[in-house]
Order: structure tokens, then C-alpha cells, then sequence
């Protein structure tokens, strides 16, 4: 006889008639989860009361510690343990008002049978929009049903009748007409600039693009962790890096070398924000270690043959040494300290470097596109990703403020080097510090993009958008209820509401490039001609298709 025994279940966690379960995930660092807790704590509060209103309780499906500070999850343990206990069909609230790790709770939701609700508040301080948007790309990504609902104080009319949409019926369902698939067979593919596309998306199919990421999971982001085949089906495979190797090949570097390389751009005008504390301000060690970083980053794409290169964020490398922000906004522009190589060549000189944030494939793919489509067409070819980290309006207008966590290409600044500001990143994610590159995001015109994965299958939405330069004490106000140690980009995204990229966008990022007006119509055609080369299932966004109409051979 066997013997066959299994550790004991703990009591099942079920909800009561008309009540749901409360699940709150964040982050995985504590200081974090202990900052962002005075705010989760408050939104529970009003989502009881609204739920109250609508004739239902609430219960917190785990426990408050306050031995730890917070009532979040932290680890994928802890949400596995949880969802072992909860009943497989109770009705859950995925409350979400900061940053959160979705592979902490993404495993167990595969297997919950229940109606699930994601539900941010739409702020800007931590903020839980970001977190929802990545959580509802990542459950896209894994195949599971789910509704999402957002709102600044959980108490306007949309919020409370999504509310109660989803628990009369465990589902809620928002337009997403916006977004507009294009057939591979549009006519836009015989165009003159269908052809252009045809042709750069022809030449990553036969030549690659290669993506070197130094390690490939960040932050929870299971939707920026595409399967294999799906990179390699559409000519992006990758180079897997490790962190180690980096910090290797960084301590090779001189310090002559990196020291005439922070003086590069001394000489240009960005301004670094230097402090007497090193634990709590900007040390000029810090720059110097993030200058051996970029250096180490381009010798890496020279030996691999790299068409992009990406280091992971925080994870890892915050407790070796500084952060790598300037490094990647510093490699991602043409305009850049002359990197040399072992033996003296300089590496890609004049041309920017794509640096993949946040080892994001999502944001992989359209970066490496237009890098290759806008070089080809003797363009400036800096690309970023931002977050889409909050908006609000202005004298009658919605602005998005895009804000990546530490660092653009100079390019994409007003004032560019000059125009570039040094901060120390915050203690609370970086004790070894390390400067951004902060600053307001120039005006013009831009194509964005980002791509996600259903199965093995590429989705990319594709539009368009203006970046503005808003009057300085707006930016101010934007800046300091965000992160003002970052660089913020407010922008339009043509004919896209709030609501409507918050209900069908796929991910927490937008990636971009400038593009100038005159030119603005034939590189969109041909970069969707590009991605549908490829294989690429595209769906435009808002007034994009505008640009696809009345196109003939």
C-alpha cells in the first residue's frame, strides 16, 4: 500500500449572500507597501460604503498585518496560499491603488472560477491605474476573463453603475471601439509607403532583430514575458543577459573613462541635483557607476550583434549598485558620449541605441520596428516607453501625464542634454541611488505603440498622439502629484478618451518616437504595413485609421 498523504487545506475563505471577497495586491518590496498603505486603507473604506449603498458587504479575504505596516500581498506565495483557501467561485474585488506585482496573484486567478474585478483608483500618486493596466494585459496574455472599472473617488455615476453591472451580473463590458483591426490584405500594402513597411518588416524577418535584456522578467509584468516562439515568429528573437555579466563588464571600465564621460555631458548643460548624503541624494560616484553601465550596455550589442538592449528594473541590480537609468536614457540617444569599444572603435556613433525599459517585449517589438523604419528613412529614430501614469484636464482638454521611472532619450526633452535635469532616484526603491533624467517631454507629434500576446499570437495597437508643452506652473502641479524625480511627457492621444484607453488598453506602457507632421501620415501607413509583414495582428487606435483611409496603390 501506498502511502500517500498531503499537507491539510486550510478553512475555505467563502463570501456570504450578496457579498464579495477583498483581495489587495502591491509590491514586492516592503518599504513600498508600507509608503502606499494610508491610501489602499482609504479607498477600502469607500468601496465598502459604495458597496453598502448597492445592498452588499464586503470581506477582506486576508488578513491586516500590523507587525508589517500593510494589508497587501507581497509574494506569489502568499497570493498561491490565499487563493487555496478562497472558494474557487466566490466573486472577488482585485482592489488595486499602487504599483503591484501581477504574477503574485495572476497564477491562482488562471484557476478561480469566480467573477474577478479589477479596480483602480484613477490617481496619480502611487498609482493603481498602472497597476490595473498591467494586471488586465497580463490576464489577457493568460487567457482569463475579467472585468475592469476605474474611478478617481469611487463615488461618480459611471463608477457606481459599473459597480452594480458587475454584481448583478459578474461581468462588465466597456466600448472598445476605438481600436480597429487591419486585415493583412488592406490596400494600404500596395501603397508607396505599404512598401516601405513591406520592405523594413521584410528585412527583420531575414536579418533579425536581436534583443539582448539583461535578465527578463520585471516587476511582476508576466505580459512583458512573451513566449519564445512569439518573439521568433516575428524576427525580434531574443539574447537572454545576465545581470552579473553586466556588473562584470562594468567593473572593466576605467575610471579615467567614466569620468570623461560623465564630463560629456557636463559640458552640455544637464544639470545633476548633487547632495552632501549619498543614502538620500545624488553622489557624483552614483553617475560615474551609471556611465561604466553604459558603457558596458553598447560593448555588449556590438559583441551580440544586439539591434536593442534592456537591463531590468529595480530587481536584482538596486541592491549591487546604482540604478540604470541614466545609462539607458544616455544609450537610447544618437546625440551620446563617443562609446568606445575594448579596442578603441567607437559603437554605433551618431545613432541611437534602442534601450528596451523595464525588459518590456511588449515594448521590444514596436521599438526595434521604428528604430529600423525610421533609420531607413534618415529620421530621428529615439524611441522610449512611458508609463501611462494619470491625466487630468486642462482649461477644457484631457492631458495625459506619461512618465517613465527614471529616463528618456535626450531627444525627447525640451532643451534635450541641456534641457535635462539629474535626480536621485527615491532611497524607497534604490539604496544605491543613481541619477534619472528628468525634464519636460518636447512638443510634436508622435506614432505610439504596444504589443501584446494572445497565445503564441502578436497584437499590437497602433496610433497617434501630440505631446505638449503645458505652461510651467501646470507642469509643476502635474509633477509633484506624480514623481518628481522622473521625466513627464503630457500628451493627446488622438481621438482616444480616458475611458477608452483604460478599457482596452493592454498594458501599463505606451511606446513612442517623434515623428514630424509633413511626415507623420506615411510613416504611420508604413509602419502598420511593417507590422502586418510581419505577422502582426494590428489594431488601430482612435483617429489612426484616418490615416489608413482612401490609401491607393
Amino acid at each position: 500500500m501506498l502511502n500517500f498523504t498531503l499537507p491539510p487545506s486550510p478553512a475555505p475563505i467563502r463570501a456570504g449572500h450578496r457579498e464579495v471577497l477583498l483581495v489587495a495586491n502591491a509590491d514586492l518590496r516592503e518599504p513600498a507597501n508600507v509608503t502606499c498603505w494610508p491610501t489602499q486603507h482609504g479607498y477600502e473604506q469607500k468601496l465598502q460604503g459604495a458597496l453598502e449603498t448597492l445592498g452588499y458587504g464586503i470581506k477582506r479575504a486576508h488578513p491586516i498585518h500590523a507587525d508589517r505596516g500593510h494589508g497587501f500581498i507581497s509574494s506569489q506565495k502568499e497570493g498561491a496560499d490565499l487563493f487555496a483557501a478562497i472558494d474557487p467561485d466566490a466573486p472577488v474585488i482585485v482592489l488595486l491603488t499602487a504599483w503591484q506585482y501581477s504574477h503574485h496573484i495572476a497564477s491562482s486567478l488562471v484557476h478561480h472560477r469566480g467573477p474577478v474585478l479589477l479596480l483602480a483608483n484613477f490617481d496619480g500618486t502611487w498609482p493603481g491605474l498602472v497597476g490595473m493596466l498591467c494586471m488586465a494585459g497580463t490576464l489577457t496574455s493568460l487567457g482569463v476573463a475579467y472585468s475592469r472599472l476605474w474611478s478617481e473617488n469611487f463615488d461618480d455615476d459611471a463608477f457606481r453603475r459599473g459597480l452594480d453591472t458587475w454584481l448583478r451580473n459578474g461581468a462588465l463590458h466597456h466600448k472598445t471601439d476605438y481600436l480597429h483591426d487591419i486585415a493583412p490584405t488592406h490596400a494600404l500594402m500596395a501603397s508607396a509607403a505599404g512598401q516601405i513597411g513591406r520592405r523594413a518588416g521584410e528585412y527583420i524577418l531575414r536579418h533579425k532583430a536581436i534583443v539582448g535584456l539583461f535578465d527578463t522578467f520585471c516587476m511582476g509584468m508576466i505580459n512583458g514575458v512573451f513566449p519564445q516562439q512569439a518573439m521568433i515568429n516575428t524576427g525580434v528573437p531574443l539574447e537572454s543577459l545576465s545581470q552579473s555579466a553586466l556588473l562584470v563588464e562594468m567593473a572593466k571600465v576605467p575610471q579615467s573613462l567614466r569620468e570623461e564621460c560623465l564630463e560629456w555631458y557636463e559640458r552640455r548643460g544637464m544639470t545633476f541635483d548633487y547632495g552632501e548624503d549619498g543614502s538620500r541624494s545624488l553622489a557624483r560616484a552614483q553617475v560615474l557607476e551609471q556611465c561604466a553601465m553604459m558603457i558596458a550596455m553598447a560593448r555588449f550589442v556590438k559583441r551580440f550583434g544586439l539591434a536593442a538592449v534592456g537591463v531590468q528594473y529595480q530587481q536584482g541590480l538596486k541592491e549591487c549598485c546604482a540604478a540604470s537609468d541614466f545609462a539607458e536614457g544616455a544609450i537610447g540617444n544618437a546625440e551620446r558620449f563617443p562609446i568606445p569599444d575594448e579596442q578603441g572603435e567607437i559603437i554605433w556613433p551618431g545613432q541611437a541605441i534602442p534601450c528596451v525599459n523595464e525588459v518590456d517585449m511588449g515594448s521590444a517589438i514596436p521599438q526595434v520596428m521604428l528604430w529600423r523604419l525610421l533609420d531607413a528613412l534618415g529620421q530621428p529614430a529615439e524611441t522610449t516607453l512611458h508609463d501611462i501614469r494619470w491625466g487630468s484636464e486642462y482649461r477644457g482638454t484631457f492631458y495625459w501625464d506619461l512618465e517613465i521611472s527614471g529616463a528618456v532619450p535626450f531627444a525627447h526633452l525640451k532643451g534635450g542634454i541641456a534641457g535635462a535635469t539629474g535626480y536621485r532616484q527615491p532611497p524607497m526603491f534604490f539604496p544605491y541611488g543613481g541619477s534619472t533624467i528628468a525634464g519636460q517631454g518636447k512638443a510634436g507629434r508622435f506614432i505610439w505603440a504596444r504589443a501584446h500576446y494572445e497565445g503564441a499570437a502578436v497584437v499590437m495597437h497602433i496610433g497617434t498622439g501630440t505631446a505638449v508643452e503645458l505652461p510651467a506652473d501646470e507642469f509643476e502641479r502635474r509633477r509633484r502629484a506624480t514623481n518628481y524625480e522622473w521625466p513627464l511627457l503630457n500628451a493627446v492621444l488622438d481621438g482616444i478618451g480616458r475611458d477608452d484607453l483604460m478599457a482596452g488598453h493592454q498594458s501599463n506602457h505606451l511606446t513612442l518616437a517623434y515623428v514630424d507632421q509633413p511626415l507623420l501620415e506615411e510613416v504611420f501607413q508604413a509602419f502598420v504595413a511593417q507590422a502586418l509583414t510581419m505577422g502582426i495582428r494590428v489594431r488601430v487606435a482612435g483617429d489612426g485609421v484616418n490615416l489608413l483611409a482612401g490609401v491607393r496603390a
